[in-house]
């Protein structure tokens, strides 16, 4: 990160992580449930200095507000509005979006809407898509709907690495860092991850949404990226995705669960040239 902007909105203050601030190209990168933008960092150093990456943490993750109000904020459509605040905030009228996960599903529901689809010049979902596998979603909503409390630092390590092992990361140096970015101490000295335990209140609260009707109306180029052995984005869902948009691109990321990292070449080259070509 080479820059961190503020952005308040509805009372919240949103943290938006930004590399290559002058840059003349910007991407949105919006992380999945539990995590925060810096897991963008790796993608904007290997997209290098033509993309300004914006990287926000949404509200109860990272360095973002933590609501008072979880039933209300922390759902589909108060991060809708948080996300029309930061493209005004950086005065942008049209921008590529990539979302992991949750972000993906969120830049869906924005390139879907009438009053915001002409703002999602192109969009890439990793490792999401209109419908999430029953056992794969269920294991999630139980995992963190439970607090997550470590003796010690290296006890969250070590459940780091067990249960984002799907992320694909290679060597202890990037595990010690995402750990790092990822704790927070409690005052009672034990450990904890960095996000606000209410952050499940969006499996409660939010109105259910018809995601196949979204995916066939989006009219903006389109790439989808999927773990190999994703427990979420099923394969034969990622067929029926390309048969509902044929102009969509696809790639199989090896090695990966839910959901990869984004952090080699052999994925971000693939981002970048669907960036560039100005016929997808």
């Amino acid at each position: 990160m080479q820059h961190l902007d503020w952005v308040s909105v509805d009372d919240l203050d949103v943290a938006v992580r930004v590399w290559h601030p002058d840059a003349p190209r910007t991407l949105i990168a919006w992380h999945g449930l539990a995590r925060h933008g810096g897991d963008f960092a790796e993608l904007a150093h290997r997209l290098g200095p033509e993309w300004r990456v914006l990287a926000p943490d949404t509200p109860g993750r990272g360095l973002s507000t933590w609501s008072l109000h979880p039933e209300q904020d922390y759902t589909y459509a108060a991060y809708a509005g948080i996300a029309r605040g930061i493209l005004d905030h950086f005065d942008l009228e049209r921008v590529p979006w990539l979302g992991t996960s949750m972000g993906g599903l969120l830049g869906l529901r924005l390139a879907a809407e009438l009053y915001t689809a002409g703002r999602i010049e192109r969009l890439i979902l990793n490792d999401i898509g209109p419908e999430l596998a029953p056992g794969g979603l269920a294991e999630l909503g139980d995992y963190f709907s439970r607090p997550h409390e470590f003796a010690s630092f290296r006890d969250l390590e070590a459940e780091l690495r067990h249960h984002y092992a799907g992320f694909g990361i290679e060597g202890d140096d990037s595990w010690r860092r995402l750990a790092l970015e990822s704790a927070r101490r409690l005052p009672d000295g034990r450990w904890s991850f960095h996000y606000d335990p209410q952050i499940t209140a969006q499996f409660v609260h939010d109105t259910p949404r018809d995601l196949w009707a979204d995916w066939s109306t989006l009219t903006c180029p389109l790439m989808v990226i999927r773990g190999a052995r994703s427990p979420l984005l099923a394969a034969a869902t990622l067929e029926r995705m390309a048969e509902t948009q044929p102009k969509l691109i696809t790639l199989e990321a090896a090695g990966c669960g839910h959901a990869p990292y984004l952090d080699r070449a052999s994925q971000v080259e693939p981002i970048r040239r669907f960036l560039d070509n100005p016929e997808h």
